[in-house]
């Protein structure tokens, strides 16, 4: 039977969503993913960042974006080769330039623990690389974060329903808000966010619609886009209902949305 209940239905977490969430961490001006990226965007004025966890080989939970460890760091490997000790071996910060050299990778529980410190929300993507098991990350992920976390300060995302679903399974919509995220708004995305009790969705900015954006809405989902950097192009999606706009460069963003406010 198909559901026909919409966002509105479920009681989510009450969540205050920022125009801006930095992507990454503040990714134009930190290494990725990382400590650094994370007290940089808390520093420039962000409120919100949205970060990427997967799990190393021996299971433990760090945030890392990559299937592998070559774009950024100093090192090779896929990461479900990778144990915590040889990760934490790892330059991640000396890529982006000098004055990052050292940056070790974040392990999910400091990421948690800095995030409570700054008081920050975080859209956590839950990132499923070709090989690793969507349910056993869900399954060993979310558990800390609903522990750490405040539900007021979490979105958790992912473009795997398999993993969505199994956060589902652990935490109902009043617990825990979860995220669709897809790069074209798939057509059956209405049926996807009902059956998951979806509280966002995450689609690619540059390929949404404004009769998506406007259906996306009045099914009652907040509508969070990725990842925006040029804040004039993305003007007129604040009016077709757009709520976030994940970017790299979130000082810029807000600097031209203070210079161009009505």
């Amino acid at each position: 039977m198909t559901p026909t209940s919409t966002s509105a239905d479920f009681h989510h977490p009450d969540i205050q969503l920022p125009r801006l969430i930095a992507h990454r961490g503040y990714s134009a001006a930190a290494p990725e993913n990382t400590l650094a990226a994370v007290r940089a965007a808390h520093k420039a004025g962000a409120r919100w960042v949205e970060l990427d966890v997967q799990l190393l080989g021996d299971g433990k939970a760090v945030i890392w974006h990559d299937a592998d460890v070559a774009r950024c760091s100093d090192g090779r490997g896929d990461l479900k080769h990778l144990s915590w000790t040889q990760a934490q071996k790892l330059d991640v910060g000396g890529w982006f330039n000098d004055d990052f050299a050292g940056e070790r990778m974040a392990s999910l529980a400091a990421m948690l623990e800095l995030l409570n410190e700054l008081e920050m929300g975080v859209n956590m993507e839950l990132k499923v690389n070709k090989g690793h098991d969507p349910r056993l990350l869900a399954e060993t992920c979310l558990p800390p974060m609903l522990a750490e976390l405040p539900c007021e300060r979490l979105i958790i995302s992912s473009f795997s329903q398999l993993a969505l679903q199994t956060c589902r399974e652990q935490a109902d919509a009043q617990t825990l808000a979860l995220g669709l995220l897809c790069d074209t708004l798939p057509p059956d995305w209405l049926a996807q966010c009902q059956r998951l009790e979806a509280f966002s969705l995450h689609p690619s900015w540059y390929r949404l619609k404004r009769a998506q954006a406007e259906a996306i809405k009045q099914a009652g989902y907040a509508l969070l886009c990725y990842t925006v950097n040029d804040p004039s192009a993305f003007t007129p999606y604040w009016q077709w209902g757009v709520d976030s706009a994940i970017t790299d460069q979130p000082a810029a963003f807000q600097r031209y949305l203070d210079n161009h406010a009505n």
